[in-house]
This record gives structure tokens, sequence and C-alpha cells, in this order.
């Protein structure tokens, strides 16, 4: 924010509502602006410090691999599907060891063409040929909620995320998940609503 001539930083707590949605949306907001310019000049900035340590400066919650393993194990087909830059995604599932269970990996391009999680959605949809009907979305904020609604998947709102029972409950999740150890329990019990 200071290589933008912005001396006041927003604290944690005020940006958390910057998880989820498009970096471009998010500076918009942040900036206040919208000029194109400004906009990807922040984008920049952000990821001269994401591509190098920023992106692995995260970690993976309590029970996760135990999750997944569980899930994998019993043949379901898991694949990613991110609103980070797939490049940079992708570098972050080998990081935290996590490449073994998932089947594929859908994030933006640098462009912004799949900045949007519908679109992104859309186009994991088409690329892998599944049908909506037999799939369900996984998420932790209200846009992966409200991108499976817009293609036409169940989707389970996650609660050890980022995301409230308020804010998953008014997208409009399927069902909602307390715990990793509860996922496979909550994944049926949405796929048989």
């Amino acid at each position: 924010m200071s290589k933008l001539g912005h001396s006041t930083l927003p604290t944690d707590e005020e940006l958390a509502w910057c998880i989820g949605p498009p970096l471009r949306d998010s500076y918009k907001k942040i900036l206040d602006t919208e000029d194109p310019e400004l906009i990807e000049s922040a984008i920049g900035y952000y990821r001269e410090r994401y591509k190098g340590p920023g992106k692995f400066e995260n970690r993976v919650y309590d029970g996760i691999p135990d999750a997944l393993a569980s899930l994998k194990a019993k043949g379901y087909r898991l694949l990613v599907c991110t609103a980070k830059p797939e490049l940079y995604s992708n570098d972050i599932i080998d990081h935290f060891g996590l490449r073994l269970y998932f089947d594929g990996l859908y994030g933006a391009d640098l462009a912004g063409t799949l900045d949007h999680k519908p679109d992104l959605l859309a186009h994991l949809l088409r690329s892998e040929s599944i049908e909506p009907e037999r799939c369900l979305m996984i998420g932790d904020r209200k846009h992966d909620i409200l991108a499976a609604k817009e293609n036409g998947l169940r989707s389970l709102g996650v609660l050890w995320g980022y995301g409230s029972h308020e804010e998953l409950s008014m997208a409009g999740a399927t069902a909602l998940c307390q715990s990793p150890g509860e996922l496979e329990e909550a994944i049926l019990r949405a796929a048989g609503s």
C-alpha cells in the first residue's frame, strides 16, 4: 500500500473480507478506484511478495490430510477450484504435500480471465466433463457457494475457514460442516439433499 502512496495500512481484521473474492475486485474496494492501471499496479506489488515466500505463509488446517486421505481411499474424485492463481496454487499444494489427494487443480489465470469463481467452476466442469448434479462444491466463503449455485451444484460450507455460519447459510449452502473429521458425513448429507 505504501508503494501506491497510502500511508495508513489496514489491519488483518479489516482485510479478512478480501479472502475469497478476485484480487481485482478487492483492490477496487481497498483503493476506492476504478482505475485499471492502479489496480494492476497494486496486483503487481502484491504478486512480487506472493510469488516468493508469501504463497507459503499459511498452514494446513488440522485434520485435513486425514480427511482427504479417507475420501480418496473411498473413491471420491477430488479437484481444487481456487481463486488463487493456478501457477501459485500448484506450488502451494506441492509444498504442503497435498498433491497426492487431488485429481486436478483449477485456479485463476494471471490475466484475470478466470477471476470470478462461477466462471472458473464452469471451466473446471467443462474441462473434466463433469455433470453438475454428480458433484459437490466444498468451500469456506460465500463465493464458493454462489459459484456452485450458478453452475447447478450442491454445496457444502465448511466452518473452519474464513466464512461464518451466517455467511455460508445466507449464500445458500446445501449443508454445513463443523470440522474436517465430520467432512465425509457432511458430504453424504449434502449429496442426499
